[in-house]
């Protein structure tokens, strides 16, 4: 049946904003552009902080929109329904005039790790583990907790918390919400109680009456006001029916829905994300669980999410760096090119990836990165570039692993044709490495925002006819030839981890034929709860 009109999706990350829009009826992708050109800037007052101004995303909001009116001709006042997808984790305040009342502090910020390390050893490990699936660690909530600590001014003004996808859904419609998953990735859901999480906000003394009213992913969760409207060149009342984070999002936009789905992003950072129907953690707490889109009760769905901060931002890093010619900055396609020249394993070169920031998967510890084994009369560019994504890819395999030992399906990861699984060489390594069958789409996160929004608005029937225009661009095996090769360099990689003062001793190198000749699972269960 045809429906006419659009569906706009908008992906709020710290590098820049992407706005999408999608033919309802076709499912297809009819335009996008992005706002900046460049990277946005992440704001480093001190050692281990990240903030950025929510100000700056509404304004590229703007930007981004006005790019896709101008460049496509499409006529906006047509969109049917608005989805947002974000970046995790950041904690926006504002006061009653809806002001916000600081930068935000966001994902990669390191802050509030002690917090959140007494948080969790006060109320008890295992209780928080089973409350909430995870640590407090470095979320939202203890977020939050610094500020009332070191900022008591600006905790005395908070009207409301939010979370930069609420904010953005707030300058769109007036309204302060937030929703079930959005809860969960800031620490402020219990699991066993399905409401908020009181033990920890009452353990921290922060108000409960700064948190927004819920609504859920999938629903009308207001209207697009007139002066928003006339800023985007949108109808007024168009309904916001669609929020995410970032990484729950990317795994609908591939249609990651059910259990032993698993979904794949290496952007600022590199995530694989599995949802399963049991709500699994890891008693060290080096992945994450967290609601997923599709979560309710009488058919729960969680995503199991592994994070590694240094992932794009360690390729970007490299390239302004080290990658010009001529004072001008090299593509990232003839980085590429370069790694492709070095043998694999790049001849004894090691990297670790961890600049950006605590990691989650080394227990939120802040390990740097690194370069080890380094030869003048051996290595030049194209081991460096080469080392640069095996290093990124071998620290996810290193979370991984985790995964796979708490018995999460891994065998086929699903993935965007976007960021670092544009370069083969990343691509190849990731599935020999990893020992998976990668299936890359035509799709991102601002066109997984618009389709999550032609099914909140009741415009799709169900999830199914929501990716009708999802189509595989390629699929990527693992190289045979190279799985020894790698299982080295992996080893010696774990090596070097263990150095900086890292137990990885639970990883287990042992094979599984039957699945891609290269499925290792970890051998230490002990720290696995169910």
């Amino acid at each position: 049946m045809a429906k006419g009109g659009y569906l706009l999706g908008y992906d709020v990350g710290s590098s820049s904003v992407k706005a999408s829009v999608i033919d309802s009826d076709t499912g297809n992708l009819v335009a996008s552009a992005i706002s900046p050109d460049t990277e946005l800037e992440i704001l480093a007052p001190e050692p281990g902080w990240a903030e950025q101004h929510p100000e700056t995303w509404w304004d590229h909001i703007k930007r981004a929109t006005t790019l896709l009116r101008c460049s496509s001709g499409v006529d906006l006042r047509n969109v049917t329904a608005i989805g947002i997808s974000y970046q995790m984790h950041g904690l926006v305040m504002v006061d009653k005039d809806r002001n916000p009342l600081a930068p935000s502090i966001i994902w990669c910020d390191s802050r509030a790790v002690e917090i959140g390390n007494r948080a969790f050893e006060a109320l008890g490990q295992e209780y928080c583990l089973r409350h909430f699936l995870n640590s407090p660690g470095n979320f939202t909530a203890s977020k939050l907790r610094w500020v009332k600590m070191k900022r008591p001014d600006i905790y005395k003004k908070i009207h409301k918390i939010m979370l930069p996808g609420d904010y953005i859904a707030m300058k769109l419609t007036g309204e302060i919400t937030t929703t079930p998953t959005g809860l969960s990735e800031g620490i402020m859901w219990n699991f066993t109680e399905k409401g908020l999480a009181k033990s920890l906000l009452d353990y921290y003394e922060l108000d409960k009456k700064l948190i927004p009213n819920v609504v859920p992913s999938f629903s009308v969760q207001g209207k697009v006001r007139t002066d928003a409207a006339a800023d985007l060149g949108l109808k007024p009342g168009t309904p916001v029916a669609y929020r995410a984070g970032d990484q729950p999002n990317n795994a609908f936009s591939l249609n990651v829905l059910n259990p032993g789905e698993v979904a794949a992003t290496a952007g600022t950072s590199g995530v694989i994300y599995g949802v399963d129907d049991r709500p699994l953690y890891d008693g060290k707490n080096r992945v994450n669980t967290f609601v997923h889109v599709n979560y309710d009760e009488g058919n729960p769905r969680y995503g199991i999410l592994q994070c590694i901060n240094g992932t794009g931002i360690f390729n970007r890093w490299i390239r302004s760096t080290l990658g010009s010619i001529n004072d001008t900055t090299i593509k990232y396609e003839t980085m590429n090119e370069w790694g492709q020249q070095a043998k694999p394993g790049c001849e004894g070169l090691v990297m670790l990836p961890y600049g950006n920031g605590a990691e989650r998967t080394l227990e939120n510890r802040e390990v740097q990165a690194s370069v080890h084994g380094l030869n003048f009369n051996i290595h030049d560019k194209t081991h460096i570039m080469r080392a640069v994504q095996e290093g990124i890819v071998f620290a996810l395999r290193y979370g991984l692993d985790v995964m796979r030992s708490m018995k999460v399906a891994v065998a086929t990861v699903r993935a965007g044709h976007a960021n670092m699984f544009l370069s083969p060489l990343f691509s190849e390594v990731f599935a020999t490495v990893c020992g998976v069958q990668v299936e890359m789409y035509n799709t991102d996160g601002s066109q997984g925002a618009a389709r999550g929004a032609g099914v909140g608005a009741g415009i799709f029937a169900d999830e199914k006819e929501a990716f009708s225009g999802l189509k595989t661009v390629k699929t990527i095996e693992p190289n045979k030839e190279l799985i020894q090769t790698y299982d080295n360099a992996y080893g010696k990689w774990l090596s070097i981890l263990s150095s900086q003062g890292i137990n990885s001793s639970y990883v287990d190198m042992d094979k599984d034929s039957d699945n891609l000749e290269v499925q290792h699972q970890a051998a230490n269960t002990t720290d696995i709860k169910e």
